[in-house]
């Protein structure tokens, strides 16, 4: 099960950390991500993790923006969002794979959190 949080409204510019909390004692068997639907829009891929942190996946509007991040002692997912715009408004989901690699379409993901909401203002 996974839970997503940390999402709130802040002004264009500002900065938020999402986490995600994954219950059980796999966590490190799971490749995670981060992905985010607009209003009227599809769910798109963000970022993705592997099984150890050790390699990222971005997409390409959010690189050098965003930062993925996970702490397999504490079964968190992280996604550190910097110099937030409007058009990041969405609400933002965390899912996992049980896989080592990262993987950045949401059709390889079986598990999902139930979302959190980010809204910046211009």
């Amino acid at each position: 099960q996974l839970q997503a949080f940390g999402g709130g409204l802040v002004q264009a510019g500002g900065s938020l950390r999402l986490s995600c909390a994954a219950s059980g004692s796999q966590f490190i068997n799971y490749a995670m991500g981060w992905f985010r639907q607009a209003p009227g829009k599809e769910r798109e891929f963000v970022a993705a993790i592997n099984w150890s942190g050790s390699s990222t996946d971005y997409a390409d509007s959010v690189k050098g923006q965003f930062t993925i991040s996970r702490n397999n002692a504490k079964n968190t997912l992280y996604l550190q969002m910097n110099g937030l715009k409007p058009e990041d408004t969405a609400v933002y989901y965390c899912a996992a794979k049980a896989a080592r690699y990262t993987f950045t379409s949401r059709r390889d993901y079986g598990y999902w959190g139930q979302g959190t909401q980010v809204t910046v203002s211009s």
